[in-house]
C-alpha cells in the first residue's frame, strides 16, 4: 500500500483544483460553473499526470528507482489550486543518456497534452471588451503562435476570455516553463547537465543570477516607460507585482538547491549559511509587504519592502548564493556524452524554455 499517500494527495489536489475554478466563476455553483470546474480540473490534471508519468516511465525503463507522483494541493492560495507534483528518485541516475531521457520526458509529455488542449480551448474562448484593472495572463512565443492560428480575431478594445480548458493548458505551459529553468535539479537542469556535463554547474549559477537580474530589468523597464510617459511612480505597486515572480523564484531556487544538495557527494565549496528558514521568512515578508503596499498605497510600506529586499540580497551576498557556492551543483552521473539523436532532443527541450518564456506571467 505504498501508493496510498499518492492517491490521497491526488484526490485532495483534484478537489482543490476543481474548487479553484468553481469559486472563480461568476456564478460558482451553477451548472455552467460546475461544468467549467470539471473541464479545468480534468485538463490541468491530465497535463500534470502526463508530465509526471513521463518521468516515471522513463525512470523505470532505465531501471532507476522512482516513486509515483506526489501531487501538492494548494487550496485558495494558488489560482490553479496546486503547485504541481513531484517524483522522488530513490537511486542514482547512472548515465547522461538516462538523465536526458528522464529529465526531458516529463516536460515533453506534458506539452504533448497541453498544446492541443490550449489550441482547442482558445478556439472555444470568448472575445470580450477589454476591461481596465484585473489581472492579464502573460504570453509566450508559443502561446502567441497558437492564438494567431486558433483564436478568433481580436479587434481594438477587445480581449480573449480564455475557456477553462485553455486556462488550464496555459497553467500547464507556465509550470513547464518554470520546470525547464536550467538550474540544479529542475527538469531543465537535468537536461542541461546531460548535454553539457559538469560545466552545467557553472552555467546554473549564471542562470540563477540572471533570474535575479531579470527582476531588476523587468521592474526598471516598466518604470522607465512610465517616467517617459509622464506617470512618474504612480504605478510602482503594479510593476512590482508584475516583476516580483522572478525575485521570488531566485529565492525559491536557492531553497530547492539547499534541499537537493543535502547528501550530494560533490559538495566542496563553502556550505550555505543562510538556510531555508531565513529565506522562507524573507519570501513571506516580501510578499506580505508588496500586498500591503498595493492595497494601501503608502510610501512607508514600499520603503519597508525595499529595505527587506535589500537586506535579503545583502544576506545572500554575505552568507548565501551571491557568494561562491555549490548549492546548484547537479549530482554526478556517467561521463559518456550523449549520442547525436539525444543531443538534438536536449537542444529542442531547452529551446522550449525560450518558446514558453513569459517575461511577466501575470500582469496587473
Amino acid at each position: 500500500m505504498k501508493w496510498r499517500l499518492n492517491l490521497v494527495l491526488f484526490v485532495l489536489t483534484l478537489m482543490s483544483v476543481f474548487s479553484a475554478q468553481v469559486l472563480a466563476e461568476e456564478h460558482p455553483f451553477s451548472r455552467e460553473g460546475l461544468v467549467h470546474g470539471a473541464q479545468f480540473s480534468g485538463a490541468l490534471l491530465g497535463i500534470l499526470l502526463a508530465h509526471e508519468f513521463g518521468h516515471f516511465i522513463a525512470a523505470r525503463l532505465h531501471k532507476v528507482n522512482a516513486s509515483l507522483p506526489f501531487f501538492i494541493p494548494i487550496p485558495y492560495l494558488s489560482p490553479f489550486g496546486t503547485m504541481g507534483a513531484i517524483i522522488q528518485m530513490k537511486s542514482r541516475i547512472p548515465t547522461r543518456r538516462a538523465l536526458l531521457d528522464i529529465g526531458a520526458s516529463g516536460p515533453l509529455a506534458g506539452l504533448a497534452v497541453a498544446i492541443p488542449l490550449y489550441a482547442w480551448g482558445v478556439a472555444h474562448s470568448k472575445i470580450i471588451p477589454l476591461e481596465s484593472g484585473g489581472i492579464e495572463l502573460g504570453t509566450s512565443l508559443l502561446s502567441k503562435l497558437l492564438d494567431h492560428v486558433f483564436a478568433a480575431h481580436v479587434g481594438p478594445g477587445q480581449d480573449i476570455l480564455l475557456h477553462p480548458v485553455a486556462f488550464a493548458a496555459w497553467g500547464g505551459m507556465f509550470v513547464t516553463m518554470i520546470n525547464l529553468l536550467p538550474v540544479s535539479q529542475m527538469d531543465g537542469g537535468h537536461v542541461a547537465y546531460a548535454l553539457f556535463g559538469p560545466k552545467q554547474d557553472t552555467y546554473a549559477r549564471h542562470v540563477h543570477r540572471a533570474v535575479l537580474a531579470f527582476f531588476f530589468v523587468s521592474l526598471g523597464s516598466y518604470m522607465f516607460r512610465d517616467v517617459r510617459a509622464g506617470f512618474g511612480l504612480a504605478r510602482f505597486s503594479h510593476h512590482v507585482q508584475n516583476s516580483m515572480i522572478w525575485l521570488l523564484w531566485f529565492e525559491v531556487l536557492a531553497i530547492l538547491g539547499t534541499l537537493a544538495s543535502r547528501g550530494n557527494p560533490r559538495r566542496k565549496e563553502p556550505q550555505d549559511d543562510l538556510g531555508i528558514r531565513n529565506r522562507a521568512v524573507a519570501i513571506l515578508s516580501i510578499i506580505a509587504l508588496a500586498g500591503l503596499g498595493d492595497a494601501f498605497h503608502k510610501t512607508i510600506i514600499w520603503v519597508a519592502w525595499a529595505v527587506v529586499v535589500g537586506l535579503t540580497l545583502a544576506m545572500e551576498r554575505q552568507r548565501g548564493v551571491l557568494r561562491p557556492h555549490d548549492l546548484l551543483d547537479h549530482p554526478p552521473t556517467g561521463a559518456a556524452p550523449l549520442d547525436l539523436k539525444r543531443k538534438v532532443i536536449a537542444v529542442f527541450t531547452l529551446a522550449m524554455f525560450a518558446a514558453l518564456f513569459m517575461p511577466s506571467p501575470f500582469e496587473m
